[in-house]
């Protein structure tokens, strides 16, 4: 091997011993042993052995690198028996798992979340057994709820049957009872995920009244027949993870990405975005496909999608009305040949 070779083979190695270094110590800080100082210690020891690598690569000496080897083996069996469990101390507002029943298009869920939120921990439990037809669903809609500035929003999909109900779907993190979620940790197997299904006064109040996110809601263009297949998807992604569960990944396996794969397999060749990542721009994603009410500019959608305001009037005492969905939806604009939203 030449010298430019050589030196070209070793600098690749030390990239590679830092990008898995890296990895390493985002795994052990947010799925190591208690107490921290343990952790701290052994992050420590494993920083140690990938600096105990370089200097053997830089130095042409072989029992570092093959060091940090056998360190990297020992962090590969460990991280291996991580798997996701469903057995946990949740926090509440993922507690229990979606349950379904299916007879044809008669549908019961078993676990439909509908909290009574006053704020963001101040509420009243509570989880129904409700009955569906899927005969009966007409509409579809989008949520964007914004947390965390204008380029990553929350996303949830809320359908419309005949009756005049709603029921949301949103794929959200499983995280312990006490324990906060950070975006960096669902790099790293932090939280299970969730699938919860919820009366739009839970779920989508929670975040315009309780939290004050800012949250936009979008009328989608799509057949009825999508819409029951999509439905349908939920049903089956609940059916599977409550048998087996799954972790939460903030860029691979979440709000948007799941529900892209979900719909990617009802419209084929649906294309893949940066959007779809980026999920505070997914309305612009939809948009562009003609899947909101393209007579009209995205940004007058955006500004007569906001129901912050709504939302909050609508509230009774402190309390969601029961009138919160057609509250919220009023004078919406929506697509072509979609339900007409109350005057």
């Amino acid at each position: 091997m030449t010298a430019a070779l050589l030196i070209a083979a070793r600098v690749v190695a030390g990239l590679l011993v830092l990008l898995v270094a890296g990895y390493g110590t985002g795994a052990l800080w947010f799925r190591g042993p208690n107490p921290r100082a343990l952790r701290i210690a052994l992050i420590a020891a494993w920083w140690a052995a990938a600096l105990g690598g370089l200097a053997g690569l830089i130095a042409a000496d072989r029992l570092g690198p093959a060091i940090f080897a056998l360190a990297g083996l020992a962090f590969a069996l460990w991280w291996a028996q991580i798997r996701p469990r469903s057995d946990r101390p949740w926090a509440d507002d993922v507690a229990r798992v979606l349950h379904v029943e299916r007879h044809g298009p008669q549908v019961r869920l078993h676990n439909v979340r509908n909290f009574d939120w006053r704020t963001r921990d101040d509420y009243t439990p509570r989880w129904e057994i409700r009955d569906y037809d899927l005969d009966q669903l007409i509409a579809v809609d989008l949520v964007a709820s914004y947390w965390m500035g204008p380029t990553i929003a929350h996303t949830l999909v809320s359908f419309a049957f005949a009756d005049g109900r709603h029921l949301v779907f949103s794929v959200e993190v499983r995280r312990l009872a006490g324990e906060d979620f950070s975006a960096i940790g669902g790099l790293f197997r932090q939280c299970e995920l969730a699938l919860v299904a919820a009366d739009e006064r839970d779920i989508v109040r929670t975040r315009t009244t309780a939290r004050r996110e800012d949250v936009y809601l979008y009328r989608v263009a799509m057949p009825r027949h999508a819409i029951r297949a999509l439905f349908e998807a939920y049903l089956d992604t609940a059916d599977t993870l409550e048998y087996r569960p799954r972790f939460y990944h903030t860029l691979t396996s979440n709000c948007t990405t799941l529900v892209y794969d979900m719909v990617k397999a009802i419209v084929p060749g649906l294309p893949w975005n940066w959007r779809l990542l980026a999920s505070g721009h997914l309305p612009e994603y939809l948009y562009d496909l003609g899947a909101l009410d393209t007579r009209l500019p995205l940004a007058e959608l955006r500004r007569r999608g906001c129901i912050n305001a709504a939302a909050i009037a609508s509230d009774s005492d402190g309390h969601a009305s029961p009138d919160f969905s057609d509250a919220i939806r009023r004078g919406l604009p929506a697509p072509e040949g979609a339900p007409t939203p109350p005057p």
